[in-house]
């Protein structure tokens, strides 16, 4: 049984190298933004990260497709929560007491949808229109995850150059 991945041992220096730049990142990412606040929500930003270093030449790591996967992500979340705070929506009583549930599925339902059909799917995003329903959120929780995003694609542009494809 093989435990270690034939290539990795091929560039072990180059593979930790890169996996030590996506720890810095974070870091770096994790510094600025208040993780506290919301901590399920921004742990989207570490998916991102894995996808962003492990595959920076797959086109789910495209700045184009991870800020707009986000955009869609917050859009998504953002319609199903306040559809979820409707107060005509406490008439039917399965809706009310699952709402989180119901509004959750549909959050991250409509986030792939429009994903696909506009070309910026980015899986960490669907995940985050989950949180956003999950969890108490502000204004400042959704700025502080465009910074997040924003600044690791800018990262990951500036150190295109050293990264290349691990998976």
């Amino acid at each position: 049984m093989k435990i270690l991945d034939e290539k990795f041992r091929k560039n072990l220096t180059g593979d930790i190298f890169q996996c030590a730049l996506a720890t810095i990142t974070v870091f770096i990412v994790l510094m600025v933004l208040d993780v506290m606040t919301n901590p399920v929500i921004i742990a989207a930003l570490g998916s991102s990260t894995f996808i962003a270093f492990t595959m920076p030449e797959a086109h789910v790591s495209k700045p184009r497709i991870m800020i707009g996967g986000y955009i869609v992500g917050v859009v998504a979340g953002c319609i199903c929560h306040y559809l979820s705070l409707w107060s005509l929506m406490t008439w039917v009583t399965f809706i009310h007491e699952s709402s989180h549930v119901v509004f959750g599925a549909m959050a991250v339902g409509l986030a792939i949808f429009v994903m696909v059909i506009t070309g910026t799917a980015h899986p960490p995003a669907a995940g985050l229109a989950l949180g956003l329903i999950l969890n108490e959120w502000s204004t400042l929780t959704i700025v502080l995850v465009f910074v997040g995003i924003i600044s690791l694609s800018v990262i990951k542009s500036v150190l295109k150059p050293v990264l290349k494809n691990l998976l």
